[in-house]
């Protein structure tokens, strides 16, 4: 069973992290649902999970411009150079947010929680991965 929603665990160990509550850096790994899996009476029409993500993706722009947080990068799996074999990826996207406490604003909001659903109904799996800067491993001059 893929993991889709973080667990109350998972949610604490976030919100109590040390450190800083610099910019935060969130890696989104995703792999779509064939069919998108809504619960029973929510209003869509059916669609595939990659289409569920896409209406999803097209109302959660608001939602981050209302915290201060922004989209930098989307791409398409190409390939899992290091990883078990049976995982596999559709999507990767990096979101940034000004903050923990500006992801977790947005992430506890009721009306994004209702856009959100388009998100569930589309992944069978996924990875939510929080970074933040870190000094270079490879020094002042790229060598």
């Amino acid at each position: 069973m893929g993991c889709v929603e973080p667990s109350r665990e998972q949610l604490r160990s976030f919100i109590e992290a040390d450190g800083d509550d610099g910019p935060v850096v969130m890696i989104n790994l995703l792999r779509y649902r064939e069919r998108a899996d809504y619960p029973p009476g929510f209003d869509a029409e059916p669609c595939s999970g990659r289409e569920a993500y896409q209406r999803y993706g097209a109302l959660v722009g608001s939602h981050l411009a209302s915290v201060g947080g922004r989209m930098l990068w989307l791409g398409s799996v190409q390939a899992s150079v290091i990883a078990p074999d049976q995982e596999r990826w559709d999507d990767a996207i990096l979101v940034e947010y000004p903050s923990r406490k500006a992801f977790l604003q947005m992430a506890t909001n009721p009306e994004y929680l209702q856009v959100a659903r388009h998100r569930t109904a589309a992944l069978d799996d996924s990875r939510l991965i929080a970074t933040t800067t870190a000094v270079s491993l490879l020094g002042t001059d790229g060598d």
